[in-house]
């Protein structure tokens, strides 16, 4: 896991910590006082109702027709504010004014419910009881009504569904909710706005170490962040400064030996064939093995200053065809396999264009297909060409036990099949070189059925 997701998770579990150790209480906290809101604002408009009919009724609690008008309105706005329903009794428990839409007859007798029994005994009271008529439970507030003397002469009731303060309830709740995934939401944006810019100075570090892994020397880390993530990445740019110039100092040291090497040994070379005109045939032996050694050095000094010079890039990248390629470099060694009774095989179909260079990638090529002369055995080579990939298969001893793992594209290593032969140990140390600077690579594995299988791959080209 990236540390970006790790920071996300982190502040992730964190805010939603937060937000439920905040939401449950609040939500509990909004329930009671939505409710306590309710029977207060039912008790409230109740009281005023009561009021109002307490000076508009005469001693029994019947209401005076010149006033009947101002209650229905009064009546009628507190059933709008409660969400409820909304009676005006007398003292007898007879309706004189109702909000409900048509009324309930007039008259009809509430004398029965516990609430107006209770208002017309001059308490107020309010309780939640199931409505017999109407099926379902109801928020009931009663309040008496008074006149001049403060004699009772009526009382007010307002009924609300519980359903609907439930409902009510509910619809904060889920304001709430959707406050709470408000913040979540921006807590998050901020959160990964804080992870990005944690992560991105290592991103950048990453991607230099990446550069410098592929030999892009030139590769530096930007010094930003935090002061641990600037020390860091200075410490980084030390270092690839200091390997830059170490490698560089070897690269030239090789280049600079093999060059004072080259001439003494032409001039070697020059001496033994001139010694062996006349030498006798004993000596002509010596010296005929004496003359491959100096061969051998020799194209172990070539390929130290092809390996010095690996990593410049003096030619511009071209096209290479993948497939032409691989047919020109089959047919440098047809000759050869002809001789050893052995056939070459190409095929090119689906094979790429790639940018690099030509005589690169031919050098690579020649490097395959001559450890598959030397170490395949007898049996056939083939050369295959798709994509941007390139590949040489033969049917030889194959890889030992863990020769798969790269360990074969060092300098001078050389796999079990190589052991007790001719051989520089440079070959695929050169290739997997001259691949890099190309934006490609050099593998090698086991082939099924036995032989080895080497790969160029230009994916990245």
């Amino acid at each position: 896991m990236s540390l970006r997701a790790l920071l996300l998770a982190a502040f992730s579990y964190v805010l939603l910590l937060m937000a439920i150790a905040f939401a449950i209480p609040l939500s509990h906290v909004f329930t009671e006082r939505v409710e306590g809101e309710v029977r207060s604002q039912a008790l409230a408009q109740a009281e005023l109702v009561a009021v109002v009919a307490g000076s508009s009724s005469r001693a029994d609690g019947t209401v005076l027709a010149a006033r009947r008008a101002t209650l229905q309105r009064t009546v009628d706005a507190a059933a709008r504010i409660t969400r409820g329903r909304v009676i005006v009794v007398d003292s007898s428990g007879a309706l004189q004014v109702d909000s409900a839409k048509p009324p309930a007859a007039a008259g009809a007798d509430y004398s029965s419910r516990p609430e107006i029994r209770a208002a017309l005994a001059g308490r107020a009271m309010q309780e939640q009881r199931d409505s017999a008529t109407l099926g379902r439970p109801l928020l009931v507030t009663a309040a008496p009504a008074r006149n001049a003397r403060n004699d009772v002469v009526g009382s007010v009731r307002v009924s609300q569904d519980v359903g609907a303060i439930s409902r009510a309830v509910w619809r904060g709740r889920l304001a709430l909710l959707g406050l709470g995934g408000l913040v979540l939401a921006l807590g998050f944006a901020v959160a990964l706005w804080i992870a990005r810019r944690l992560s991105q100075p290592l991103a950048a570090l990453e991607d230099a170490a990446h550069r410098v892994a592929d030999g892009d020397m030139t590769a530096a880390a930007p010094e930003t962040g935090s002061s641990e993530q600037v020390e860091v990445a200075r410490a980084f740019n030390v270092m690839t400064g200091r390997l830059d110039r170490t490698l560089s100092a070897q690269q030239q040291f090789v280049a600079n030996a093999s060059h004072q090497l080259r001439t003494p040994l032409t001039g070697v070379r020059l001496r033994i064939e001139e010694a062996r005109h006349d030498a006798s045939p004993e000596s002509a032996d010596h010296l005929d093995a004496a003359t491959d050694e100096v061969d051998r050095l020799s194209a172990t000094i070539d390929d130290l200053l092809t390996l010095s010079r690996a990593g410049e890039r003096p030619q511009a990248a071209r096209p290479v065809d993948l497939g032409g390629l691989a047919e020109a470099a089959a047919e440098r060694v047809r000759g050869a396999a002809r001789r050893d009774h052995r056939e070459v095989t190409v095929h090119t179909e689906g094979a790429e264009v790639v940018l690099a260079d030509a005589a690169d990638l031919a050098r690579i090529l020649d490097v395959f297909l001559e450890n598959a002369l030397a170490y395949g055995g007898r049996g056939p080579i083939e050369v295959v060409a798709a994509g941007r990939a390139v590949s040489v298969s033969d049917r030889g001893p194959g890889l030992a036990q863990g020769e798969d793992d790269g360990r074969l594209l060092e300098r001078f290593r050389r796999g079990a099949a190589g052991r007790g032969r001719a051989g520089t140990g440079l070959g695929l140390a050169i290739a997997s070189a001259l691949a890099t600077q190309w934006g490609c690579s050099v593998s090698l594995r086991r082939r099924e059925g036995g032989g080895a299988t080497a790969t160029l791959d230009c994916t990245g080209a």
